[in-house]
C-alpha cells in the first residue's frame, strides 16, 4: 500500500469545478451529506430491522419499473421500501440537475439502491467481488459510451466505508499493457463501435424494453464488452491483484457522500455495511473532455 487517499472536500464547489474532477477521475467528496436523508427512524429501520434479514447484495428501486424487483415482503414493507428509495432517488437528481448540470441533459437515471450486506469477506467468484479492485462496465446493458456517475452515502452511524483504488482508467491504461491486451479479446485491436449485428440486435431490444424495461440490461456493445473484459481481468488476474505498487485506500466517515464516474476511477470496497448509491448514465456528447472518457482512450488507440 502506498498510502491513504487525499480526499478534497467539494461542499462549496462551484459546478465546473465538480464536472471537472470528476472527468479528471477524482473522487468528488462532501464531508456531509448534501442530499436529505431518509428520517433517523427509517435509517434505523433499513440498517437495524429490514437490512438484518436481507441478503441481497442490493435492494433497489428501478425507476423505468416504477418497483424494487426480486424484493420478498409482505405489500407493507414493499410499499414503505419503494416510497422510501424513490423519494431518495429523486433528492438525488435534483442534485445532481444543481451541482452538474452540463451532464444532465439526455441523462438517464438509473437505479438507487440500499447495500445492506458487510463488504467485507463475503467469499464470492473475484467477477461478483466488490472487494477487488476494478472499474465498471455495462450498467444497465449497453452504455454504448455512456459515462457511469454515481452518487454514494455511508449510512452507517458507526463505522467508515473503506475503498481501495488504483487511480483512475486514464493512468492504469497508460501503466498496465495487459489491460489493453484484455481489452482487445480476440481482435487486432479495441473494438468499441457498433456494426450492422449490434445495432440490430440493440433495435430489438429496445423495442422489447418498451413492453418489459428491465429486459435492455441484456443489450451490449462492442465498446462495453471491451471494458467488461478490463473489469473482469482487473478481477481475475493474480499478477494484476497482488501488485500493490499504485495501491490507496480511501476512508468515507459515517453520513459523509461522494461521487464518481465509476467508469473511469479503479475501485473497491473494502468494508462497510449499510450505503445508499444512486446511478445516472451520462451522454458521452455531454463530457468536455472526450480524450479523457473511457470511450476516447479506447477509440483514440484504435484509431
Amino acid at each position: 500500500m502506498t498510502g491513504e487517499y487525499a480526499l478534497r472536500d467539494f461542499s462549496n464547489a462551484t459546478s465546473d469545478e465538480i464536472e471537472d474532477a470528476l472527468e479528471a477521475g477524482e473522487v468528488v467528496y462532501f464531508r456531509e451529506c448534501p442530499i436529505a436523508l431518509p428520517s433517523e427512524r427509517e435509517l434505523a429501520w433499513l440498517c437495524s430491522g429490514l437490512g438484518a434479514g436481507l441478503k441481497a447484495k442490493n435492494l433497489s428501486y428501478h425507476p423505468e419499473s416504477d418497483s424494487v424487483p426480486r424484493f420478498e415482503a409482505d405489500d407493507g414493507t414493499k410499499i414503505r421500501v419503494e416510497n422510501l428509495l424513490r423519494g431518495y432517488g429523486k433528492r438525488v437528481a435534483e442534485f445532481w440537475r444543481r451541482s452538474v448540470p452540463d451532464f444532465m441533459p439526455g441523462a438517464t437515471i438509473g437505479t438507487t439502491s440500499f447495500r445492506p450486506v458487510e463488504e467485507k469477506g463475503r467469499d464470492l467468484k473475484p467477477r461478483s467481488s466488490n472487494e477487488l479492485v476494478h472499474i465498471d462496465a455495462g450498467a444497465y446493458g449497453a452504455t454504448n459510451g455512456a459515462r457511469i456517475l454515481r452518487f454514494f452515502v455511508n449510512v452507517n452511524p458507526e463505522r467508515d466505508r473503506v475503498w481501495g483504488t488504483r487511480g483512475s482508467f486514464e493512468t492504469l491504461m497508460r501503466r498496465h499493457e495487459p489491460l489493453w491486451r484484455a481489452a482487445k479479446g480476440r481482435k487486432d485491436r479495441v473494438p468499441v463501435e457498433k456494426g450492422p449485428l449490434d445495432r440490430l440486435y440493440s433495435g430489438l431490444v429496445s423495442t422489447a424494453s418498451r413492453v418489459y424495461p428491465l429486459l435492455r440490461v441484456i443489450d451490449s456493445s462492442p465498446y462495453d464488452r471491451s471494458m467488461r473484459r478490463i473489469h473482469n481481468y482487473m478481477k481475475e488476474t493474480e499478477s494484476f491483484r497482488q501488485d500493490a505498487s499504485d495501491y490507496q485506500e480511501i476512508r468515507f466517515p459515517p453520513f459523509s457522500a461522494w461521487m464518481v464516474f465509476t467508469d473511469g476511477i479503479s475501485h473497491a470496497a473494502l468494508s462497510g455495511q449499510y450505503a445508499f448509491v444512486s446511478t445516472a448514465l451520462i451522454p458521452l456528447q455531454n463530457c468536455r473532455h472526450f480524450e479523457r472518457t473511457p470511450y476516447g482512450i479506447l477509440k483514440t488507440a484504435t484509431a
